[in-house]
């Protein structure tokens, strides 16, 4: 076999015989590659990896939960797994269709505020105070009177409770990750006040039809996650907190969607909808 003079590793500089064979001495220089922390592949695929394991661990709770019986608690398990596979997803669609925006910031983990935060430590109180505390002092579940002709617990209302609810939560997930993909590179989740190079206005695919698509999909998918959670006072409360964000974030959008895009932004307006209530 022939050998070679040197290591021909790219890290490593090759060295060159003089005639008189004196090879003179070398200093391996070492390639650095600068990488950027808000695109570190050690912290995405842990991020990843952790959502995958609370979205397996979650959903086998949940199974065992309705195994064992007429349990409610089936619910709260169910609630993570739900949340898990929406970070998820908001970063995979972002960089399967938005490559540049790719970063840590787009599994949306730390950067939806405050209130987003309490909302769900809320729906999870809601639904253990319900479901587990509450029955301990009222093993006649009088306390469900007043809940019962809005979120019905028992029969085949249940059942169609919770079919509405799972169909209002996947049908808004699928339309959101959907606008997502459709927009592409057109896509952020931060509001842009000035005009990318590059961006482009989109009216095709589910554009078509709605115009915010994306918010409209995690409008009905943030209720769909209360009705299936039986939580009738965040359900209230994430119907008023989320129609105030959204109606305030639309309205300072398209103020400067107008701006970028003139004209054909206000007749592309007038031909669409928002599909949240009372948001014109």
């Amino acid at each position: 076999m022939e050998s070679s003079s040197y290591d021909d590793s790219p890290l490593q500089t090759p060295r060159t015989e003089h005639s008189n064979g004196h090879v003179p001495e070398t200093t391996d220089t070492p390639i650095t590659t600068i990488v950027d922390p808000k695109k570190s592949p050690s912290a995405i695929s842990l991020r990843a990896f952790l959502l995958g394991i609370a979205f397996g661990v979650s959903l086998t709770l949940s199974v065992n939960h309705l195994q064992d019986g007429p349990n409610p608690l089936w619910r709260a398990p169910c609630f993570l797994a739900i949340l898990s596979l929406f970070h998820f997803l908001e970063f995979y669609t972002t960089a399967r269709y938005n490559p540049p925006a790719a970063t840590l910031s787009a599994f949306l983990l730390t950067g939806n505020g405050y209130a987003y935060n309490v909302a769900h430590t809320l729906a999870f109180l809601e639904c253990i105070l319900r479901n587990y505390v509450a029955p301990r002092y009222y093993p006649d579940r009088s306390y469900l009177q007043p809940f019962n002709a809005f979120l019905p617990v028992d029969g085949g209302a249940r059942i169609a409770w919770l079919m509405l609810g799972f169909t209002m939560l996947l049908g808004g997930q699928g339309i959101r990750t959907l606008a997502m993909a459709q927009a592409g590179t057109n896509f952020n989740h931060l509001v842009q006040s000035k005009k990318r190079q590059g961006h482009v206005l989109v009216t095709n695919g589910i554009y078509r039809w709605l115009r915010h698509p994306s918010y409209f999909g995690f409008f009905w998918w943030g209720l769909g996650t209360q009705v299936v959670m039986g939580n009738l006072v965040c359900l209230v409360g994430y119907a008023v907190v989320l129609w105030r964000f959204f109606s305030l974030r639309i309205e300072r959008e398209e103020k400067l969607l107008v701006a970028f895009f003139g004209a054909d932004y206000v007749r592309y307006r007038d031909e669409t909808s928002v599909g949240i209530p009372m948001i014109p």
